[in-house]
């Protein structure tokens, strides 16, 4: 049997390794931010009715303009935002690749700021797209003025802004945003896939989107809409964008299984959006009780809070496994990110997190020395290091 090195493999793929969290059979796993509350009763058999009614004309090929679905994520939105400028794919990640397919590639460069999303480097490698990899300010936080003095310096040809950003949680002002968007004539691409979790009345950068034809705003229903297995990922922005994006797009990429299923949960927004709320207090829990245990969890305007104060985060983290918990090592040193789950989950993780702490193996605390990472790590965060394990997902 032949080995990965034996093949005549592109020579920026050798030695790299694929993406991918730990996947482990725990009873509570709360390490990739999945929204672990299951989907109402009445709201799936909706969809099961409307994929049975799928299934029927299965042998046609989909609607290649999925405009059922584009109308409905329209509708969704609001804002003003008309099918038309609305796109999907097969989960955000897609929706991210086709854009750099589209404005990136080979001569070009895209600009993030670490730690961010781990998949950002990945998918700028696999479009032969130059990463380069910005910094932030103290905890984590980007403001106006260090995102344009790094467009200034390095002239990107797309920015890509995560906000909130994954893996820490930080909210991202629109201030922020509308500086990236002045200081260059490339694309910006917000990416906000966990927008639905920020607190009430904070706007979107959906409101930004009137008289900026380079700006992009990037969803997800795989979060706040508990359909991570179904993988739909969308975005927004000025109908020429979604011209642009056909001229990459494989063929009847999104299936009629895909649209039929999103269109009947958009169809119930109302009700698959009740468990944000429980979400986000399980979350703010989360915080607080951490915050109680010692630790120093970081501001999070999302689904997961990303924790510091841990010596060895490779300790924390099996010690967790062992007591049923699965959470993740982002590669952060000294700190480790969890998922807010349902009650008895968030329970189950912070009683194990308290066990551990107040156990032989519990030394935490400000003025420690942090770990650097380990096994279990998420991965760097540097341009140079887009291969290692995941930064978040």
């Amino acid at each position: 049997m032949s080995s990965l090195s034996d093949l005549p493999l592109r020579s920026d793929l050798r030695g790299l390794s694929p993406y991918g969290a730990p996947q482990k059979r725990v009873p509570v796993a709360l390490n990739v931010n999945e929204n672990t509350h299951p989907i109402p009763d009445a709201v799936a058999q909706d969809i099961l009715s409307a994929l049975a009614h799928a299934i029927e004309s299965a042998n046609r090929y989909p609607d290649r303009e999925f405009l059922e679905l584009r109308e409905s994520l329209a509708n969704y939105l609001g804002h003003g935002i008309a099918p038309e400028q609305v796109w999907a794919a097969n989960g955000s990640n897609e929706v991210l690749q086709q854009i750099l397919q589209a404005f990136g590639g080979p001569g070009r460069r895209v600009l993030g700021f670490t730690p961010t999303y781990s998949m950002y480097p990945i998918l700028a490698m696999g479009t032969a797209t130059e990463w380069i990899a910005g910094d932030r300010d103290a905890d984590f936080e980007l403001t106006p003025r260090r995102v344009a003095d790094w467009i200034s310096r390095e002239n990107p040809d797309v920015v890509l802004l995560c906000s909130p950003n994954n893996p820490t949680g930080t909210p991202l002002s629109l201030e922020t945003i509308v500086a990236a968007y002045d200081a260059t004539d490339g694309i910006v691409v917000v990416d906000e896939a966990y927008a639905e979790f920020m607190p009430h009345g904070t706007p979107s950068a959906l409101t930004l989107l009137p008289g900026r034809p380079r700006l992009i705003i990037s969803r997800t229903m795989s979060k706040a809409f508990a359909f991570a297995g179904v993988r739909l990922g969308y975005l927004a922005a000025d109908a020429a964008v979604t011209d642009a994006l056909r001229l990459v797009r494989l063929p009847y990429h999104l299936s009629a299984l895909t649209q039929a299923a999103a269109v009947a949960a958009l169809a119930h927004a109302d009700e698959m959006l009740a468990m944000v709320e429980e979400i986000t207090t399980q979350r703010d829990r989360i915080s607080r009780e951490l915050t109680d245990l010692g630790y120093q969890p970081h501001v999070s305007g999302s689904n997961f809070v990303l924790f510091g104060g841990v010596d060895d985060p490779n300790a924390m983290f099996e010690a967790l496994l062992a007591d049923g918990v699965l959470i993740r090592d982002v590669g952060i040193p000294g700190h480790l990110r969890v998922s807010a789950g349902t009650t008895a989950e968030t329970s189950a993780f912070l009683e194990a997190a308290a066990r551990y702490t107040h156990g032989d193996g519990g030394k935490h605390g400000a003025g420690s020395k942090h770990s650097a990472g380990s096994k279990h790590s998420a991965g760097g965060t540097s341009a140079g290091e887009p291969t290692a394990a995941p930064v978040g997902l």
